[in-house]
């Protein structure tokens, strides 16, 4: 997660693509002018090759602040950990 995270700040489109699980991945990745301001990870479980990460971002959207709350489900997948999906949450 931290490491998606940080490709998001350092705009590695193609490290997030290659870490998103083949059957939930875009076909292309365009990110939008955003200023990332922090990451608090909330809680993260592992079990087996499945897990959840449920994260706090803080970020600047065109000079307004905002926070995104998501749970995030990962599986490992020929042994590298892949983001499948997540849900939002309000805060």
């Amino acid at each position: 997660m931290r490491s998606r995270y940080s490709a998001y700040v350092l705009g590695l489109i193609d490290y997030l693509l290659a870490t998103w699980h083949p059957s939930t991945a875009p076909g292309d990745l365009e990110l939008q002018p955003v200023k990332w301001l922090g990451l608090e990870v909330l809680h993260a479980q592992e079990a087996g090759d499945a897990g959840v990460v449920e994260f706090v971002a803080r970020l600047r959207v065109q000079g307004r602040a905002q926070r995104m709350h998501e749970t995030s489900r990962f599986v490992r997948n020929e042994g590298r950990w892949t983001y499948i999906d997540g849900e939002q949450h309000g805060l």
